[in-house]
């Protein structure tokens, strides 16, 4: 299907404007048997682009993670304060690179010292137009943890570290690791953790924004 040909957009307008935005799409689309849609009414949250980062460190086999409170998992009847990575929006002209190691030294209080693109995705492109870009980031986690977050946005994070064998078994427990882009970073490293690990630890050290 191509949006420029089997996408009609009728009308579209904004419902609310405060920290997301949510508009309403009216359009039809052709069908994959060829016919069209009757015109249809969509709303669509509208958030800018995401960074997400999984601090890992390779010498000591461990990833840094964070804990807090998430109004929209209490809505939905979860835990309301989530087991996540770092993560942020990003501001309009910013690098990806420097999101990620700008969101981490927040939520963490450690430096990212190399980054290692892992995916670009949408978490929810049912009703969000929201794309998030995940890495991994090297960090020495030698004295990770604590309590951190911007005190303008009363941000209460908790950040702590796990082997990260111990934190990738968390992936087989029910509902401990609930949301979608913590999920994807963990398979991520799941699968590349001893590849990555030979990499950054006969690279030696590398400035933020560069690959392995």
């Amino acid at each position: 299907m191509d949006a420029d040909h089997d996408l009609e957009l009728t009308g579209r307008e904004t419902c609310y404007d405060g920290f997301f935005r949510l508009d309403r799409f009216h359009l039809r689309h052709r069908r994959f048997d060829g016919s069209w849609t009757p015109v249809l009414d969509r709303e669509v949250v509208l958030r800018r682009p995401a960074v997400a980062v999984l601090p890992y460190d390779p010498d000591l086999d461990r990833v840094v993670l964070l804990e807090q409170f998430r109004p929209a998992a209490y809505a939905a009847g979860r835990p309301a304060w989530m087991t996540e990575i770092p993560a942020g929006l990003v501001e309009f002209g910013e690098a990806l690179p420097a999101v990620a190691a700008r969101e981490v030294k927040e939520e963490t209080g450690l430096a990212v010292e190399a980054l290692e693109p892992v995916a670009e995705f949408m978490p929810s492109p049912g009703g969000f137009a929201e794309v998030v870009t995940l890495f991994v980031g090297r960090v020495d986690a030698s004295n990770a943890g604590g309590i951190f977050g911007v005190d303008a946005e009363h941000e209460d994070i908790r950040s702590f570290t796990m082997d990260a064998a111990e934190a990738l078994a968390l992936m087989a427990v029910p509902g401990r690791i609930d949301n979608a882009i913590a999920l994807i970073a963990f398979q991520w490293l799941a699968l590349n953790r001893e590849a990555l690990r030979r990499r950054w630890r006969s690279s030696g050290r590398q400035s933020p924004g560069h690959g392995s």
